[in-house]
Protein backbone atom coordinates (compact mmCIF):
# COMPACT_ATOMS: atom_id res chain seq x y z
CA UNK A 1 0.00 0.00 0.00
CA UNK A 2 1.21 3.63 -0.88
CA UNK A 3 0.75 6.05 1.48
CA UNK A 4 1.69 9.50 2.03
CA UNK A 5 3.14 10.93 5.51
CA UNK A 6 4.18 13.77 7.61
CA UNK A 7 7.18 12.26 9.76
CA UNK A 8 9.36 14.20 11.53
CA UNK A 9 13.04 13.64 9.80
CA UNK A 10 15.18 13.19 12.96
CA UNK A 11 12.86 10.92 14.12
CA UNK A 12 13.25 8.48 10.96
CA UNK A 13 17.05 9.02 10.52
CA UNK A 14 17.82 8.05 14.44
CA UNK A 15 15.32 5.15 14.06
CA UNK A 16 17.47 4.09 10.86
CA UNK A 17 20.69 4.63 12.86
CA UNK A 18 19.57 2.86 15.66
CA UNK A 19 18.46 -0.58 14.19
CA UNK A 20 20.55 -0.36 10.92
CA UNK A 21 18.24 -0.65 8.43
CA UNK A 22 18.72 1.13 5.30
CA UNK A 23 15.56 2.88 4.20
CA UNK A 24 12.73 4.50 5.82
CA UNK A 25 10.41 1.72 4.11
CA UNK A 26 11.99 -0.91 6.00
CA UNK A 27 12.62 0.93 9.40
CA UNK A 28 8.95 2.18 9.00
CA UNK A 29 7.32 -1.72 8.61
CA UNK A 30 10.21 -2.87 11.39
CA UNK A 31 8.53 -0.38 13.80
CA UNK A 32 5.23 -0.81 13.35
CA UNK A 33 6.07 -4.83 13.79
CA UNK A 34 7.23 -4.03 16.98
CA UNK A 35 4.54 -1.99 17.93
CA UNK A 36 2.44 -4.97 17.20
CA UNK A 37 4.31 -7.25 18.77
CA UNK A 38 4.45 -5.18 22.06
CA UNK A 39 0.82 -5.23 22.16
CA UNK A 40 0.41 -8.54 21.69
CA UNK A 41 2.87 -9.47 25.04
CA UNK A 42 0.95 -6.92 26.82
CA UNK A 43 -2.04 -8.72 25.95
CA UNK A 44 -0.76 -11.50 26.89
CA UNK A 45 0.83 -10.75 30.51
CA UNK A 46 -2.72 -9.59 31.44
CA UNK A 47 -3.61 -13.35 31.15
CA UNK A 48 -0.71 -14.18 34.27
CA UNK A 49 -2.27 -16.41 36.82
CA UNK A 50 -5.48 -16.60 34.99
CA UNK A 51 -5.53 -20.30 34.16
CA UNK A 52 -3.99 -23.18 36.46
CA UNK A 53 -2.82 -25.40 33.60
CA UNK A 54 -1.58 -27.73 36.71
CA UNK A 55 1.55 -29.07 34.56
CA UNK A 56 4.62 -30.48 36.44
CA UNK A 57 7.98 -29.38 35.12
CA UNK A 58 9.87 -33.26 35.34
CA UNK A 59 6.75 -34.74 33.53
CA UNK A 60 7.25 -32.46 31.16
CA UNK A 61 10.68 -32.87 30.85
CA UNK A 62 10.08 -36.46 30.52
CA UNK A 63 7.35 -36.64 27.82
CA UNK A 64 9.83 -37.95 25.26
CA UNK A 65 11.40 -40.76 27.08
CA UNK A 66 10.87 -44.14 26.65
CA UNK A 67 9.42 -46.45 28.85
CA UNK A 68 11.55 -48.92 29.52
Amino acid sequence: MKTSLNLPDELVKEAMQLTDVKTKTKVIVLALQELIKKNKVADLKSYKGAFDLNLDIDTLRNRNARPD
